[in-house]
């Protein structure tokens, strides 16, 4: 079978075996995956990784020991916790100490055309969600998720600072649930997309406003972004952090810690809230969609994913 591999920054393409299904997984054929900007970071030497990226998919079971699974398209919770340990046991398997993450920390991820999942791991979808759209449902939970860690009165504005696919999506999401939301970004044509869901949106040409807001989204995914966030933010405000990004950042702590302010790192989130957002088309994820490319393009699909700038670029295993 065909699976990208990613090595010292290089993206390639390889023959491989199709993958073993052990008890208690699903066999998946990939239909489409997502090009993520964590993918972009492993790429540039993010935890070191050498092997198959890929987290954000739509696949259709092909082998499993559930057999109404087989033939049905899902998507997947991309930890693999080990089921038994206290953190598991209470359902945090995303905190895992010995976890696995799909196409990031040891499990090979799912742009090839076969992987495996635990079938635990899966969500079917309904029949008449298109594909494209499904395939947004990881990075839609992980900004779902920041309404299920922080309880963020109706009334509070909210200030999102970045402009890329994750930016996008939480804002629009945060608006979605009525929340009075701008957005700070670099890229017109970006925040235009925003703006036509109700979010106000400011062009990040000049100074941003310091102290102006109790909640704060850092999504900028850049190593600054931090400060930023941290000067807008009000006494005893919110600063929640969505960014990952190679490397250590270097960050003033003094003004958090003067004007004591929280921090809410912030990662993946549940499917459940994700899907039905998707489904009823209450975020337009069609808008977020730059190019789509076959899997045996993946090469052209990275280099063109990471041009500054660019949305979602998609990998098929169809035309």
């Amino acid at each position: 079978m065909l699976a990208v591999h990613l090595e010292s920054g290089v993206v390639s393409l390889r023959q491989t075996p199709v993958p073993r299904r052990p008890q208690g997984y699903a066999l998946l054929r990939m239909l489409v995956a997502g090009i993520c900007n964590t993918d972009l970071e492993l790429q540039r030497g993010y935890y070191g990784f050498a092997g198959t990226p890929g987290h954000e998919f739509v696949a259709e079971v092909v082998e499993a020991d559930t057999a109404a699974l087989v033939g049905r398209r899902v998507v997947g919770e991309i930890n693999l916790g080990c089921a038994n340990c206290a953190w598991c046991r209470q359902g945090w398997g995303r905190h895992c100490p010995s976890r696995r993450v799909l196409g990031i920390v040891n499990q090979p991820g799912a742009f090839q055309e076969f992987f495996v999942l635990p079938e635990r791991n899966l969500h079917v979808l309904p029949g008449d969600l298109p594909d494209e759209w499904a395939v947004f449902a990881e990075p839609l939970a992980a900004a779902c998720e920041i309404l299920d860690q922080v309880e963020i009165p109706r009334h509070e504005p909210i200030a999102v600072l970045g402009d890329g696919k994750l930016g996008l999506l939480i804002s629009m999401l945060l608006a979605a649930h009525g929340y009075p939301v701008r957005q700070f970004g670099r890229h017109e044509e970006k925040l235009r997309i925003a703006e036509r869901e109700g979010v106000a949106v400011e062009l990040a040409s000049g100074p941003l406003p310091m102290a102006a807001y109790r909640w704060v989204v850092d999504a900028t995914g850049s190593a600054e972004g931090l400060a930023s966030a941290i000067s807008m933010v009000r006494p005893r405000g919110t600063v929640i952090l969505k960014s990952t990004v190679h490397g250590a950042v270097a960050v003033d702590t003094a003004p958090a810690i003067v004007q004591e302010i929280t921090l809410v790192g912030s990662r993946c989130g549940r499917m459940e809230a994700a899907l039905p957002l998707l489904e009823h088309g209450i975020i337009p994820v069609e808008s977020l969609i730059a190019a789509r490319y076959r899997l045996d393009q993946a090469p052209e699909a990275f280099a063109h994913a990471a041009r500054r700038g660019t949305m979602k670029v998609l990998l098929a295993t169809k035309p």
